[in-house]
């Protein structure tokens, strides 16, 4: 099949689509395009997921509004259903790949799942098929990983066996499908008639701008907007160091200093996690660095975000010192597990850092999250006992908690705020103003 006749069968709805990956993106992209009315599979290696999809239960955790319900409608319609076997990709027109691509210890990309996709996707690849990455890529994996890739394990050529797209995702968990449905996206494509096709395709489930590219311009894009909040929020964090250090509240100097035309200073916090900033940055940077190209302030950046975690056990133990106590064998409470509020998504949490290091330090961890399963409970029981409570993520319960009651059941009232989830009941419960970063300790 020609582009040509592709292009006409996604404008009759009559394409079959494959998704390969049904994570946090995968199985929300496959929903909406089986609501758009496409005959969707979906291939995932863990056949637990495969076997909840196709009883029509969302296997993903935290509030994400409207997705339970656009999954069970979809699979009773017969427009979605999941399988571990690739085989079932043979027939299809265009396949989407969304698998994690995560940087080891070194900052390198392995591309383990992705490399793996690759292998199992070419010997079954139809010809004519449009094969679009929606996966993050470090600038020039399309090019030298994905295409020689697939056309070896195909025995196809790009342009001529199949076509070859990178559309990146611009998602976070809590809005994967108002995200996916109103921000725009750029249709990176190896050739311009590859893009049309890829922006036909998305103007079916995308209510935003489709913005025509080759593929390396996507992926610069991408990892290029990841890094430049990732800066941003490093500013956010160093001036919240400063403030502490002098003397300032950082929340007036921020509110201040957007008053100011053309600032728009980022919120400071405990930590960056998730599977994009963190790691996003190092994808932008990767062959640069290894082409000697000096990158200063990318790099920097992540040392400050990974550093918050590691300051907020600092503030924990500095403030058990001004009680009279020593961190070592003392008990804290951690409030939130997953990075983000409302979310059960762990990854590159900043709170696992915080509890190793409260654990190297001697003192005795409590870990609560509602989203979480393994850290649910309840937390007035789980604070009964505790020196120090740390909260990690602004999840509403905690916004919400009755922070003097909290308090009160733990042996010394210590919080260290590291989201300003206490802030709006600090006068009300008189707590006492010891520190002014966004960390501040309160008791």
């Amino acid at each position: 099949m020609n582009l040509a006749a592709l292009h006409q069968r996604i404008a009759t709805r009559d394409a079959k689509l494959g998704v390969i990956g049904l994570g946090y993106v995968g199985l929300p992209v496959a929903c909406i395009f089986a609501e758009a009315g496409f005959d969707v599979v979906g291939v995932d290696i863990k056949a637990d997921r495969v076997a909840t999809t196709n009883a029509g239960h969302s296997p993903i955790e935290g509030q994400e509004p409207g997705l339970a319900d656009l999954l069970a409608r979809v699979v009773a319609a017969g427009t979605l259903r999941a399988t571990i076997d690739y085989i079932a990709l043979a027939d299809r027109d265009i396949i989407t790949i969304n698998v994690e691509t995560p940087v080891d210890e070194d900052h390198t990309p392995r591309y383990k799942a992705l490399k793996s996709v690759l292998r199992h996707l070419g010997p079954v690849l139809k010809p004519g098929t449009l094969v679009i990455v929606e996966s993050t890529l470090a600038p020039g994996t399309m090019s030298d990983l994905v295409k020689p890739m697939l056309e070896k394990t195909s025995g196809e050529t790009v342009n001529q066996g199949f076509y070859l797209g990178h559309c990146p995702e611009r998602v976070m968990p809590g809005k994967l499908l108002v995200n996916l449905r109103s921000v725009s996206r750029v249709c990176g494509g190896e050739t311009p008639e590859t893009a049309r096709t890829m922006i036909a395709l998305y103007r079916h489930v995308v209510q935003a701008d489709l913005d025509p590219a080759d593929c390396v311009t996507a992926e610069l894009v991408k990892t290029a907007e990841n890094a430049y909040r990732d800066v941003n929020i490093a500013f956010a964090n160093e001036v919240a160091l400063i403030c502490e250090s002098v003397g300032g509240d950082v929340w007036q100097v921020r509110e201040l200093v957007n008053k100011s035309p053309g600032r728009n200073m980022l919120y400071p916090g405990a930590g960056v996690g998730g599977h994009c900033i963190p790691k996003d940055p190092w994808l932008l940077i990767y062959q640069a660095v290894e082409k000697d190209v000096p990158i200063r302030l990318i790099p920097a950046a992540r040392a400050v975000n990974d550093a918050m975690p590691l300051h907020a056990a600092s503030l924990a133990e500095r403030a058990l010192t001004e009680a009279g106590k020593t961190i070592a064998g003392s008990r804290i409470l951690v409030l939130g597990y997953a990075y983000l509020e409302e979310s059960d998504d762990t990854r590159n949490s900043p709170s696992a850092v915080l509890v190793e290091r409260l654990r190297e330090l001697g003192a005795e961890v409590m870990i609560h999250d509602p989203y979480v399963l393994e850290y649910q409970g309840n937390v007035h029981e789980m604070a009964k006992g505790c020196d120090a409570v740390v909260v990690m993520v602004r999840h509403r319960e905690y916004v919400g908690l009755n922070w003097a009651k909290l308090l009160a059941e733990t042996t010394e009232g210590i919080v260290i705020d590291g989201r300003r989830a206490v802030q709006a009941q600090l006068e009300s419960i008189q707590l006492r103003r010891i520190g002014t970063s966004p960390l501040a300790e309160d008791r």
